[in-house]
């Protein structure tokens, strides 16, 4: 075995500007396919979306939107709303298209990491 089948890849985190881009990143790499959607009798009515979050060379945990802080009282309502950051965001593990690269961020409070 070599080395590179010993090391897991190193995970890259993302912020894409919304999901739309997201989407159409994830479609063009694959982690998005296309797929029919067929009624009672087998008929194709449309195509839906499915994720494709994992395959033997790349694991893809999208996180969307994040929101920090906010304050909430003892029945749920809202004083003080939560601060939503910009973007639409994903980690990834495994080797990113280029065209991913204008969208790699390093947080020093990632909102979530790999185990």
């Amino acid at each position: 075995m070599t080395e590179e089948l010993l090391t897991p890849p190193t995970p890259t985190m993302f912020r894409f500007p919304d999901e739309p881009t997201w989407i159409a990143a994830g479609l063009a790499a694959g982690i998005y396919v296309k797929e029919p959607v067929l009624d009672d009798d087998g008929n194709e009515t449309g195509e839906e979306l499915k994720f494709v979050g994992y395959t033997h060379s790349y694991a893809c945990d999208v996180i969307g939107t994040i929101c920090r802080g906010g304050e909430w009282d003892e029945d749920g309502n809202e004083i003080t709303p939560p601060k939503v950051l910009e973007g639409w965001h994903l980690n990834l593990r495994g080797n990113a298209p280029d065209e991913w690269l204008q969208y790699v961020v390093w947080p020093q409070n990632p909102a979530r990491v790999w185990a």
